[in-house]
């Protein structure tokens, strides 16, 4: 009987600390959004060229070449999987509409990396071949997030 009564015990007191320590959660995206906005450096989780980056206002982001671009150009990023602040995060499904969340890309340069070199050879046939290249990338500043709370808009 006194064995039965433990496990109560210990269960009360983690519902207790569980309570004591859990956050309310917002209900609608708009105040998810607006609670992110009253946070003082945001994050976003986009996908740029095929990969997915976490990205922060003022950062130098390299990916492979954009080849309809040139410097100066100014990309919005539409594909915006998550945004985020220290406190909190909110996810899209699979991702923010770009009316929520905006977020621009200045292209600062082309560039290429490192020289590779690649040797190719077949034994006992005296086949050798060296083959070099640069891999050609663009960089890109990364600028202000826009979090856009619509309070005209209703809450779904």
């Amino acid at each position: 009987m006194a064995a039965l009564a433990r496990p109560a015990a210990c269960l009360r007191q983690v519902v207790s600390r569980a309570l004591h320590t859990q956050t309310a959660s917002p209900s609608t995206a708009a105040s998810a959004l607006s609670l992110v906005r009253s946070q003082p450096s945001q994050y976003v989780v986009a996908t740029l060229a095929g990969r997915k980056y976490l990205l922060a206002p003022r950062d130098l982001l390299t990916v492979p070449r954009l080849k309809d671009v040139r410097v100066g150009d100014v990309l919005a990023l539409s594909e915006i999987h998550e945004v985020g602040s220290r406190e909190y995060t909110l996810r899209g499904n699979p991702t923010i509409p770009p009316d929520h969340v905006k977020v621009e890309a200045t292209v600062v340069e082309h560039t290429k990396g490192k020289m590779e070199t690649i040797f190719k050879k077949k034994r006992r046939k005296g086949y050798q071949k060296t083959i070099t290249h640069k891999q050609t990338y663009t960089r890109l500043r990364i600028g202000p997030i826009d979090v856009v709370v619509d309070q005209t808009a209703p809450s779904s």
